[in-house]
């Protein structure tokens, strides 16, 4: 089976809109991304899982495979997902569809999904699934960026507040991650 980084560096020349990363998420990053997941009640949702950095991450937690749903657009990352884990469910669906795919109360929605100055996919994905997570419930976002991916304008659109996990140096480019709550929790 071909390697992680090749199978993403042949995505990202094919489909140059939809893979918008560099690279690969690091390990590290994606043991902040995950942190606190073993905890959550109710299913765990991943959107834009790629080749599954985060996806491994959530499972060496501890996560049970059935508890775990990942939403990804990508055809030839979802084969590979699929070997990659057996027992997760994986669905070739944009994370905009996250309210139709029949969860409720999902503990927490891990997000390599590029949301950053896009208003309309903040609202159609971080939106949505505050629909359907449990209240306390959270979001965890990958960014570039040194402030959080959602706005402030947006968070309180959405009535959210975000807190920011941690910068991870050994990733390229350097990431960020952010988590956000529902303002009362």
């Amino acid at each position: 089976m071909a390697s992680d980084f090749a199978i993403f560096i042949g995505e990202m020349m094919r489909r140059p809109t939809e893979v918008v990363a560099i690279a690969p998420s690091s390990a590290a990053v994606a043991r902040r991304m995950t942190d606190g997941v073993e905890q959550v009640e109710g299913p765990i949702v991943e959107i834009g899982p790629g080749t599954g950095s985060f996806t491994k991450a959530i499972l060496e937690r501890g996560v049970a495979p059935e508890r775990l749903t990942l939403m990804e657009m990508n055809p030839r990352f979802c084969e590979t997902l699929r070997a990659k884990f057996p027992g997760v469910t994986v669905l070739n669906l944009p994370a905009q569809e996250i309210e139709r795919i029949g969860l409720r109360d999902i503990g927490a929605v891990i997000s390599g999904v590029p949301v950053l100055a896009r208003p309309q996919i903040q609202r159609d994905v971080v939106g949505r699934a505050f629909q359907v997570m449990a209240n306390d419930g959270f979001f965890t976002q990958i960014t570039y960026s040194s402030s959080a991916p959602i706005s402030p304008d947006m968070q309180a659109e959405l009535g959210l507040r975000a807190e920011k996990r941690a910068t991870v140096w050994a990733n390229l480019p350097p990431a960020r991650v952010f988590s956000f709550y529902r303002s009362g929790h």
